[in-house]
């Protein structure tokens, strides 16, 4: 991504964060990076929708790219689990641009959490965070378990619960021990072809 790349998806991020997605024009953003109209549009052809479109993208990537961070060095399957349930959660929870969207645009915001943009937030976390689990579960089950910690996590995001706490580690380590592991029918500590 260039400079100014970066500065226009800066520059539509406050813009958003001032006025709302549905009140902010091509113009306001152009202004608010220091571009014209023209150049903008050179760069993100289709213009606001397609600014907001690479936002979420940087976005999320940013968001694996942490969450990445927070599971390095999990031994076993499960605490590779909870690690990744605990940092995503936290995460979640400390961004202040999401809570500022989900107040004042909530229907645009749910709806790229939710129906709209899951399938996008789980390809991404598939390819963050598959290859993390794929030494012990395979491929296939890799896939599928990501795919369910997405809309879990999600979800108790979205509405939490009084009986579980994906932010609490013991909250968290006692969810995956027995309402995920044994739906997966592993109780592997270790991946596959490493001695034990």
């Amino acid at each position: 991504m260039t400079p100014a790349e970066t500065r226009i998806l800066d520059a539509a991020k406050a813009c958003c964060e001032k006025w709302g997605i549905a009140k902010v024009s091509v113009d306001d953003i152009a202004a608010a990076a220091g571009v014209s109209r023209a150049t903008l549009y050179r760069m993100f052809p289709g213009g606001r929708d397609i600014v907001f479109d690479a936002l979420r993208v940087r976005e999320l990537e940013e968001f694996f790219t942490r969450l990445k961070l927070g599971v390095v060095g999990a031994e076993s399957l499960e605490d590779l689990l909870v690690r990744t349930i605990v940092v995503a959660t936290h995460e979640l929870r400390a961004d202040d641009h999401l809570a500022l969207m989900l107040m004042s645009e909530p229907g645009d915001t749910l709806s790229h959490l939710t129906v709209q943009g899951l399938p996008r937030i789980i390809r991404m976390a598939s390819l963050f965070l598959a290859p993390l689990v794929d030494p012990y579960l395979g491929r296939q089950e890799a896939a599928r378990l990501v795919d369910l910690l997405s809309r879990l996590v999600i979800s108790y995001f979205l509405a939490p619960s009084e009986h579980v706490d994906f932010g609490d580690e013991p909250s968290a380590r006692s969810f995956i021990r027995t309402q995920i592991l044994p739906a997966f029918q592993t109780s592997d500590a270790i991946p596959s072809g490493v001695p034990s």
